[in-house]
Order: C-alpha cells, then structure tokens, then sequence
C-alpha cells in the first residue's frame, strides 16, 4: 500500500507540474502576454522566410510583439531591483527596447545599446506613474506629489549610470585610437585607474624609430662620404620625410599618428659624427614637457673594400665611404627634446 501511495504522490506531483507549465504557455484567454510572445515568434519565423522590405516589417512588428509581451508579463507580479522602486521587469523591458532601437544583426550590444539602457529603463518604469486605471479606462495624470521625487530620484540616476557608461566607452575608444596614452602616469586622475601593468615605452614610438632606422641605414652605408656629409647637412628635411612616410605607413591604423613627429640631432665625434633619431610625442601627457625616444647611431669614414670598421685617416680621399651603426635599444626620455646643436 506503501508503494501505491508513492505511486499516486509521484503522478500528484508530475500533474502539479504539468498545470504550472500549462499556465505559462497556454493562454487563459486571447488577450494576454502569451499571445504576443508566440505572435513575436511567429513573426520572426516568418521573417526568415521573407525577403526585401517584408522581411523588415515583419521583423519589426515581432519586435514590438516581443517588448510588449515582455511588459505585460514582467508588471503582472513586479518585482523590485532591491533598494530602488524600479521593477526587474523594466530593466528586461529597457534592455528589449534599447537593442531594438539601437543595435543591428551584426552586433547586438552596441555602446550605445548599453549607455542608453539604464535610462530607457528608468523612462519604463516612470511612465504608469502618468496614467491612472488599467486597460483601456486608464486616464492621463500627473504624478502624487510623493511619488515625484521617486521619479526624479530614478531618473537622475539612471541618467548618470549611462554617462558613467558612456565615459568608458569614449575612454576605451580613446585607448584604441591612442594605445601610448597608456604609458602615461595617471597617478593624480580622479577617474582613470590602471587596473593592469602596461609598457613603460610606447611601442608606437619604438615602432616609429625601427623603420625609421632602416631607411636611413640604407641611404647612408656604403655612400661616398662626401655625399654622405651632404645628407647630413640636409637631415632634418630628409629624416623628417622619411619619418612622415614611416608613421603614415606603419600607424595608419591608429589616430595618434598626427601626434607623432621624427627630428634628428646631429653632433661632431672624432673623425665622424653621432646621429640622433628622435620620435617626439606631440599629445597630451601627464608631463606639461611631453616625452621623446631616442636611437643613437654612429657615422664613421672607411675606406672602400675594408672588412673593418678601420676609421680613414683621409675622409676627403674619392675611396672613402661611409658606414654606420645604430644602437639596438630605444631609450625614452621624460621632457622636451633637447635643441639642434
């Protein structure tokens, strides 16, 4: 008798169940939140099996069966977000409207999708404070003067939750166009925080200096030297192209690359010369003096055909040439570059 009695417990139970799901997804009547549910569906499908502007339209209208689904249901029985006079359900039905109104098939959670959220929320939630009844005898009203507050209280700040969000998003942006802000101290910043270690070199200027480097290698090793002083003479026209071309190659993915400039120093060493290469930041920094890299290279007279770095006694003399050598590491310097010499 035992068993039987599980038996006919496990059916109650199994049959209880079966009348929750039955409530949920068989309409008690025509005109409920069900319905719009399963006409949004239905339209969708439809829409995939459209084509043109019909497709659009169809897919419009399972938009709006969908939001309006959505609300009915989730003010039923609203629960609260704890805290706050917001329903859950308004959030769900913001987050619906703002995607409708603001994303696209390629991409669902737009920025603006996410800023506008927290509002459109809010809006939701404050507009039956405006009307007064149920269905088609509810009536415009102004809000209890109680309940006002409430309703600035919601709205402001929602308000300033979306431009929170929206001041990550510029700042995300701003890291993706100008990635050697990042090196910057930001210390005294009420609003940005480094959360993760970045490089204490921007690599954009590094890049800038490594190309820049091999260009002027090739123009001047193994030149006349006479030629090669000459060039010299002329270098911040000549670096300065080569740099231009450098930086609108290398960094035309990047907005920075009009805060970017390339100079060089050039200074007398024994019977030769020291070239600077400097890539300077032109952008805002932490520093009112702004940073620049450096990569020193060294230009001596040889003589052609010598295996060496055998220095000429006689740089004038026709078989002399020129050789250089450019120092691997980029060195970065906080301040103003120093003046041509």
């Amino acid at each position: 008798m035992q068993i039987l009695r599980d038996v006919f417990g496990l059916f109650g139970i199994i049959e209880d169940v079966y009348e929750r799901i039955k409530k949920i997804f068989i309409p008690p009547r025509a005109y409920s939140w069900q319905t719009l549910i399963y006409l949004s569906i239905f339209s969708w499908l439809m829409s995939f099996l459209s084509t043109g502007y019909i497709k659009d339209i169809i897919a419009f209208g399972g938009w709006l069966f969908l939001i309006f689904g959505t609300a009915w249901y989730t003010t039923d029985k609203p629960l609260l977000i704890p805290g706050t006079n917001m329903p859950i359900g308004a959030v769900i039905t913001g987050f619906l409207v703002s995607v409708f109104a603001f994303g696209n098939q390629e991409d669902v959670f737009t920025p603006r999708t996410i800023v506008l959220w927290p509002t459109i929320s809010a809006v939701i939630t404050a507009i039956p404070e405006f009307f007064e009844g149920t269905g088609t005898e509810a009536k415009a009203q102004l809000p209890k003067i109680e309940d006002r507050q409430k309703i600035i209280m919601l709205l402001g700040s929602c308000m300033v939750i979306s431009c929170w969000l929206q001041f990550y998003f510029v700042t995300e942006n701003w890291i993706n166009e100008y990635p050697s802000l990042l090196v910057d101290n930001y210390q005294d910043s009420a609003f940005v925080v480094k959360t993760q270690p970045t490089d204490k070199i921007p690599k954009n200027g590094v890049l800038i200096l490594d190309k820049l480097t091999s260009q002027v290698e090739a123009q001047i090793a193994g030149q006349p030297w006479s030629q090669v002083e000459q060039w010299l003479i002329d270098a911040r026209q000549r670096v300065g192209n080569l740099g231009r071309q450098v930086i609108e190659t290398n960094l035309a993915e990047y907005e920075e690359r009009s805060l970017w400039g390339v100079e060089p120093r050039i200074s007398g060493v024994k019977d030769g010369y020291k070239l600077d290469l400097l890539s300077i930041w032109k952008g805002p920094s932490s520093n009112p003096r702004g940073y620049y890299l450096v990569k020193s290279c060294r230009v001596d007279p040889v003589l052609d055909g010598s295996t060496s770095s055998q220095t000429a006694r006689k740089p004038e003399q026709r078989n002399t040439i020129a050789e250089i050598e450019c120092e691997r590491k980029t060195s970065f310097f906080a301040g103003s570059p120093p003046p041509q010499q």
